[in-house]
């Protein structure tokens, strides 16, 4: 694995100024940013955030895609995917840990948007757990959300891993597996 340097954002709030630090449990736009199917979070970590950083920090972040990956859990899952969706020329890594991919604003469509689009340079690390959030309603059941994405990755021939493991809707067993999921992610990067 290259040496990398991690850029965490947290979602967003509706106001004009950031609520308590004991107030701030729940992002009042969380699932606005992070479940839209969009490029409007692409377009905020590509044009807003990532220059920020390299400003501030005055740090030289590659712009190479195979030098790139996006991580994220639960609805951060589903976001990390679409970014590297709206933006594979910008980002070939995916790591979805308990993803989202339900129908909170659609994410439920994406096998078949999936299935219909050309074939893009994603590789991409799935993570669920049995013990995720279930419903009866299929649309809204992540562990049959996360099978349906790695069956249509499967049948659209993407570089994929899924890792079907135990607990419920937290980071714990994604959490346990990260080493070995990074060095999945990045097993033939070449600088």
């Amino acid at each position: 694995m290259p040496v990398t340097i991690g850029v965490f954002i947290d979602p967003g709030y509706k106001r004009t100024e950031l609520p308590p630090a004991t107030d701030r449990t729940t992002a009042e736009n969380r699932s606005f940013e992070y479940d839209t199917l969009s490029p409007a979070y692409s377009e905020f970590v590509l044009n807003e955030i990532l220059p920020f950083v390299k400003s501030e920090y005055k740090l030289n972040i590659t712009d190479d895609p195979d030098g790139r990956s996006i991580c994220g859990i639960s609805s951060g899952g589903i976001c990390a995917w679409t970014v590297a969706w709206e933006r594979p020329d910008q980002f070939h890594k995916v790591v979805s840990h308990v993803g989202s991919f339900t129908n909170i604003r659609g994410g439920h469509k994406y096998p078949e948007i999936i299935r219909a689009a050309e074939w893009k340079p994603i590789r991409v690390f799935l993570q669920d757990n049995s013990g995720d959030n279930r419903n009866r309603d299929p649309d809204r059941n992540w562990v049959v959300a996360n099978h349906r994405m790695a069956a249509v990755l499967e049948e659209k021939d993407y570089d994929y891993k899924y890792v079907y493991g135990e607990g419920v809707h937290n980071g714990n067993f994604g959490g346990s597996i990260l080493p070995d999921t990074m060095r999945w992610l990045w097993r033939d990067y070449q600088k």
